[in-house]
């Protein structure tokens, strides 16, 4: 995960739930590869630049997904960033390039326009100010560059029953410390939670052009209702995992 976005510092505590190897650094593999699946047939149009092609993943956690999207980038250059000095430690088992980065302070350790995709996986629900953590990836992505961003849905189709019966959603939290009135078992410091058409709006007030959303199963769900998840793919503002491709503008 990358570091949440205030003014300086972040506050002790954040820092020390993230560092804790406990905390999940990894989401799925099904949202992975969709995610590197769009990334691939953008990288491949008929605009797409010429030759090897610089795709940062921030807040690559362990590597996994970076990992996981490489095969279906052959050629080009995938660089893993994260502020975690323990989620590095376990990345560079996985991927040649990790690099400890922040989205605060300095920003990233990429000059401007050199990226040409940005990969950010399960990052922004985490995030206090996500608008300058949008301004910094605008920054280091060359004009017409990709933004790859996935995210939790506050609309998935099961929390709209949940909500409908009074329970707090999935992927939503009230404590770092341990989970009320939701289901679920592990804690993952989400902050922020998006709906489809709050998400696309975001990333358009941030200087991106929204060019696709898909959706992409969870994890998490249990299995018997895993292929009602993935049938509800089909319609994004259903689906458990909310996956946008947007380039800059």
């Amino acid at each position: 995960m990358t570091t949440p976005t205030t003014p300086g510092t972040p506050p002790r505590d954040l820092r020390d739930f993230y560092e804790n190897p406990a905390v999940p650094v990894a989401s799925g593999t099904p949202r992975s590869l969709r995610q590197a699946r769009m990334l691939a047939r953008a990288l491949s149009g008929p605009a797409a630049a010429q030759g090897s092609q610089t795709i940062i993943d921030i807040g690559c956690g362990d590597g996994t997904a970076a990992a996981t999207a490489a095969p279906l980038l052959p050629g080009h250059r995938v660089i893993g960033v994260d502020w975690s000095q323990d989620a590095l430690r376990r990345a560079r088992t996985r991927i040649p390039y990790a690099v400890r980065g922040e989205l605060t302070g300095g920003g990233l350790p990429f000059a401007s326009g050199s990226a040409d995709a940005v990969l950010f996986s399960e990052v922004v629900e985490h995030l206090v100010d996500p608008d300058a953590a949008l301004d910094e990836i605008r920054r280091i992505l060359r004009p017409g560059g990709h933004l790859m961003l996935s995210t939790p849905n506050l609309a998935a189709w099961y929390n709209r029953g949940l909500l409908l019966a009074g329970v707090q959603p999935v992927f939503s939290e009230v404590s770092l410390r341990g989970i009320h009135g939701r289901p679920g078992k592990e804690v993952v410091g989400h902050l922020r939670l998006y709906t489809a058409r709050a998400l696309k709006e975001f990333v358009a007030a941030s200087g991106f052009d929204v060019v696709r959303l898909e959706g992409a199963p969870f994890h998490g769900v249990p299995r018997p209702l895993r292929p009602l998840d993935r049938l509800a793919c089909a319609w994004p503002q259903l689906a458990s995992i909310l996956l946008l491709h947007a380039r800059r503008t």
